[in-house]
């Protein structure tokens, strides 16, 4: 019998810079048996459609998608499953969200931290938006902007930081 159906749920986190690999490790990490992907990207483009055009714009969207989706994931993680959550764990206040979403469930967690320079997050980006394969296709000024608000993780803040490097 496989021993992976019986495992405890656990809620998967990301933390790192536009383009440093959070949606390729989320995409990993949600391989595994009982586990589900939500990503913050998809819901968004999917349910904001051209409405997103601004920090503002995006910080508005999102807080809305996140009071939505809170007790769904609580639930999900109630019954068994586990959740990959490919939302940016990046500040302060998303992570809080997140550890109530944890405390709520009663489950482990792990905040993967993705600690990759900006030019190669650059490079990345650059490469992403000339493929198009993203819903979102931010400049490097708009690097610059949302990056500055990033706060990388503390033990403090109560959570296990997986940390990736490249």
């Amino acid at each position: 019998m496989n021993s992976d159906i019986f495992q405890s749920p656990v809620l998967h986190l990301v933390c790192g810079k536009i383009a440093a690999g959070k949606s390729t490790l989320t995409r990993q990490l949600a391989e595994r048996p009982n586990t589900v992907l939500i990503s913050e990207d998809v819901w968004l483009s999917q349910l904001y459609t051209d409405e997103i055009h601004t920090l503002g714009d995006y910080v508005r969207r999102s807080g809305q998608l996140r009071n939505a989706l809170a007790p769904h994931i609580e639930s999900l993680l109630r019954v068994g499953l586990s959740v990959v959550l490919d939302f940016p764990a990046n500040t302060l206040s998303n992570r809080r969200w997140m550890k109530d979403i944890i405390d709520g469930a009663g489950v482990s967690h792990e905040l993967h931290y993705l600690d990759v320079s900006d030019e190669v997050c650059k490079t990345r980006l650059r490469e992403r938006n000339t493929s198009g394969a993203h819903p979102f296709a931010p400049s490097d000024a708009e690097f610059d902007e949302i990056t500055r608000y990033l706060v990388p993780p503390t033990s403090d803040e109560g959570f296990h930081i997986v940390r990736h490097e490249p």
